[in-house]
């Protein structure tokens, strides 16, 4: 294993000891740098390595590399008899992600905001340059919760001066930046920002006391109002700073707020962040239709073994000649139903919803070093003219925005049940090998199949339906007579069950990503919001699908503050009769699982 950040098709490297037999079993070794080899003699192998504090990632292995070309671990690196290694019984897929969550500490619910768009931007011009972004969202009615500010040095002009930095860049801000920030606060926008480690290549070992000296440079920043932060880098830190760093961006901004929920994005990881925020991006990929293939398995993988909270950058970080508006549209669709819904990349007007029919690819950045020929691979200006991608973007959107009160509850769920967001199939159907060898499907929560379309040009996209009824999401997107609110029924068009436990072929344009809701499913369904917290006056809709017996336990809270942590929450327990066709709805927290 390379400890690398960068994979132009799969990205950031985040080793977890964890293996996962899909016939019922799992194990977890804590201590990090270990190999198993299952294909010895004597029934399987195990070499530990346990690193010091002070080693890096790169010492770890390279003395790992030698005790392992000797067949055996190294005599002073563990003590005979005491190897910190579990196992699990993973026949119930679904208790055994409980039972982890439990060792390693259940997820914290991020604030709300963070669940909706995030768009990013490199290179600014001055501070009105990116309020203007910000109207242009507001004025085309494409929601969006967050901008993220990257760090001078990232790109030519950031939020501060050269990385690492905490001083606000006199170039970018021409007023106070306090004043700034307020400027998008009343835009009802929260600020992130982009961060390097201080001292990037003196930065000693993460303890308590670095901990609390680290912050207090974030202080000053938080007080002008920003949001979040970014910590970008960190790969040479060995496991256990890694989990630290997580934990040095979650207790500090509660150090700084002491009831405001912190969030931040990592590159970098274990198994055990999610018990401080613990999102984590998948690093520069390349634009490409294989990269965006990739990530679905990514994504899967990630939230099973190291935590409910991934994402990438939408549309890829490095530009290719592959990065056209059918791709940016394509990866657009898939990250509406990951974790982290964030577009970031190289090349201004290439992340911008509506930047695909601007004529102009904006500022031009290619990988440092590279010669003109990587200047002529970028987007070709011909792909600039296309007035199909805004719509299709602005779609996706909105469907992520009015399926916030479903998204809200798995988030909740990822904390009491230790559940992902993302959910391999393995999880609810762990009997179909068909199902659990699916790796560019997934299930978004309990109810939604998500099946994105990854090939270029695609008319049709094969969609395998794991065993039960299932509903297209597109077809009326309801079934009939079974979508209610609180003033009553409403008829939708007809739309008939698909027996799973095989292979549909559904048909696809460039707006269309297959999505199917499982027969027994009640997803609640608002109005779009401009962003999270913005007060409707429509009712939330519940979709009922028919064909099966179903339960919901709808989630809500306050969505800031950590007043969650002591049962300030409101819990709506749904359960449908299919055979009555009755909708049950009680109030009141569930019972402990």
């Amino acid at each position: 294993m390379q400890p690398r950040w960068q994979g132009d098709s799969y990205g950031s490297r985040n080793p977890v000891a964890l293996m996962i037999g899909t016939d019922g079993w799992a194990l977890f070794v804590a201590t990090p740098w270990g190999q198993v080899d299952l294909r010895a003699a004597d029934h399987g192998v195990y070499l530990p390595w346990q690193p010091t504090a002070n080693d890096t990632i790169q010492q770890n292995e390279h003395n790992q590399q030698q005790a392992m070309a000797k067949g055996v671990p190294p005599a002073a690196s563990v003590v005979a008899g005491l190897y910190d290694c579990i196992v699990f019984d993973a026949h119930q897929p679904a208790a055994f992600m409980k039972d982890l969550s439990l060792l390693t500490g259940p997820a914290v619910i991020p604030p709300k905001w963070s669940l909706g768009y995030m768009q990013s931007h490199r290179t600014i011009k001055d501070e009105n340059y990116i309020l203007g972004i910000v109207d242009s969202f507001r004025s085309k009615k494409i929601p969006v919760d967050a901008v993220i500010y990257l760090g001078t040095g990232f790109t030519p002009q950031g939020w501060n001066t050269k990385q690492p930095s905490f001083d606000f860049n006199p170039a970018v801000f021409h007023r106070d930046p306090a004043a700034v920030l307020s400027d998008f606060h009343a835009r009802h926008v929260r600020v992130v920002l982009h961060m390097v480690p201080f001292d990037r290549d003196k930065l000693p070992y993460l303890d308590e006391a670095h901990m609390k000296s680290y912050w207090q440079l974030h202080v000053p920043v938080m007080k002008a109002g920003a949001d979040a932060f970014w910590p970008d880098e960190g790969d040479w830190f060995n496991l256990y700073e890694r989990v630290t760093r997580h934990r040095l961006y979650y207790e500090g901004p509660l150090s700084t707020y002491p009831n405001l929920r912190p969030w931040s994005l990592h590159r970098n990881g274990y198994l055990g962040v999610a018990r401080w925020g613990g999102w984590v991006w998948s690093g520069d990929t390349e634009s490409s239709w294989k990269t965006l293939e990739g990530q679905i398995a990514v994504g899967i993988n990630h939230s099973l073994s190291l935590g409910p909270y991934w994402g990438s950058d939408i549309g890829g970080f490095y530009p290719s000649m592959e990065k056209t508006g059918e791709l940016f549209a394509r990866w657009f669709q898939f990250g509406a139903f990951c974790p982290s819904f964030r577009t970031h990349g190289r090349t201004t007007n290439t992340i911008l919803p509506w930047g695909w029919n601007m004529g102009d690819r904006g500022d031009l950045e290619t990988r440092a070093g590279t010669d003109s020929e990587a200047v002529r691979r970028n987007v070709l200006p011909s792909e600039m003219h296309n007035p199909e991608i805004e719509p299709v973007i602005k779609k996706y959107d909105e469907l992520r925005y009015q399926l916030l009160p479903y998204t809200y509850t798995l988030a909740w769920e990822a904390r009491q049940a230790g559940l992902p967001l993302m959910r391999a199939f393995w999880l609810y159907y762990p009997d179909d090998t068909t199902a659990r060898a699916t790796g560019n499907e997934y299930l978004w929560g309990r109810d939604l199949l998500i099946a994105p379309v990854y090939q270029k040009g695609a008319t049709t996209r094969d969609v395998y339906l794991p065993h039960g009824l299932w509903y297209d999401w597109w077809a009326g997107n309801s079934p009939a007579g079974h979508s209610a609110t609180a003033d009553g029924p409403i008829t939708g068009r007809a739309n008939a069950p698909i027996t799973g436990g095989a292979t549909v072929q559904r048909p696809v344009d460039l707006t269309t990503m297959p999505i199917y809701v499982r027969a027994g499913a009640i997803i609640p369904f608002d109005p779009v919001r401009q962003y999270t917290a913005e007060a409707v006056t429509e009712p939330t809709s519940l979709r009922v699908y028919p064909g099966a017996d179903g339960d919901f336990t709808l989630y809500e809270d306050d969505g800031t503050t950590l007043d969650y942590l002591k049962g300030k929450a409101t819990w709506i327990h749904m359960t449908w009769n299919d055979k009555t066709r009755t909708l049950f709805l009680s109030p009141g927290a569930p019972a402990a699982p």
